[in-house]
């Protein structure tokens, strides 16, 4: 059963409109824009029926589209303007493989376009109505910008916590009580590439080395996905550390185990975004 894309929320001038999340990009419901305008979805048709709407979608598809059939929109081009000229997002997307109108079936359904070209749309019905709606959106990103940043952080700090929790088990089984501060030192980097190489791939001097340019640290760069699993893993190695398991098994083991959770974590996006095709 396929999910459905994540979608949101906004209220422009009185109507509710519907924004969907798929594969990273921000689609707008044409539909729901057009709800307390004279004329209704008729507005739309109206719309793609103008040759600058053709001209301007042509355009926006060459720029974001590699699979773009260029003859086929030349034809539709030459046909635009003439009084039996019809265009639908269907037949415009399914003619030139065109990914910036969507039309979708359903209880949910309608005509969606890309952000850009809801934009523009928005200009054809109504300036002030574009403002508004440019304003709402921005309103939405901020909002969705602020619970990632959050949840980010929230992982970030989880991950220092249990790696006190990991520094604690290195500390009472790993480094004996004569040795050197500078001694104990390269014990806990050895623990932390111990992680760094069961889940990233790499120590932390490989990553530096590889991105020069970039400040922090690989931790700093990861994703919220890698983050939660960090957590995950500092806490087993912290028992296997517990368990006296030499490093070499505890390497093999901790491996599996951010393969199997980032495998997990990655499939719930995967389906999100195959929810989001047609």
């Amino acid at each position: 059963m396929k999910k459905k894309p994540a979608s949101s929320t906004i209220h422009v001038r009185g109507a509710e409109i519907t924004v969907l999340h798929r594969e990273s990009e921000d689609y707008i419901s044409l539909t729901d824009m057009v709800r307390n305008f004279d004329g209704g979805p008729a507005l739309i048709e109206q719309w793609l029926k103008n040759k600058d709407t053709v001209l301007f979608l042509g355009v926006w598809e060459q720029l974001n589209n590699p699979d773009f059939k260029t003859p086929e929109f030349e034809g539709i081009k030459n046909e635009a303007g003439r009084n039996s000229f019809y265009l639908s997002a269907r037949k415009w997307s399914d003619a030139t493989a065109a990914i910036g109108l969507i039309a979708k079936a359903g209880r949910y359904g309608g005509t969606f376009a890309h952000r850009d070209i809801a934009f523009e749309f928005g200009s054809w019905l109504s300036p002030e109505f574009k403002l508004y709606l440019i304003k709402e959106f921005q309103r939405l990103k901020e909002d969705e910008n602020r619970r990632l940043s959050l949840a980010w952080n929230l992982n970030r700090t989880l991950a220092k916590i249990n790696y006190r929790l990991h520094t604690d088990a290195i500390q009472a089984h790993l480094i004996p009580a004569q040795v050197t501060p500078q001694q104990a030192a390269y014990t806990y980097a050895s623990e932390a590439d111990l992680l760094n190489v069961a889940l990233f791939g790499q120590t932390a001097r490989q990553w530096r080395d590889a991105n020069p340019g970039k400040d922090g640290n690989m931790r700093d760069h990861a994703s919220l996905e890698q983050l939660l699993v960090l957590a995950n893993l500092e806490n087993m190695n912290a028992e296997f550390i517990h368990m006296a398991l030499p490093q070499s098994d505890r390497i093999k083991r901790l491996n599996a185990i951010a393969i199997r959770r980032m495998r997990t974590l990655t499939a719930r996006n995967l389906k999100q975004l195959e929810g989001g095709r047609e």
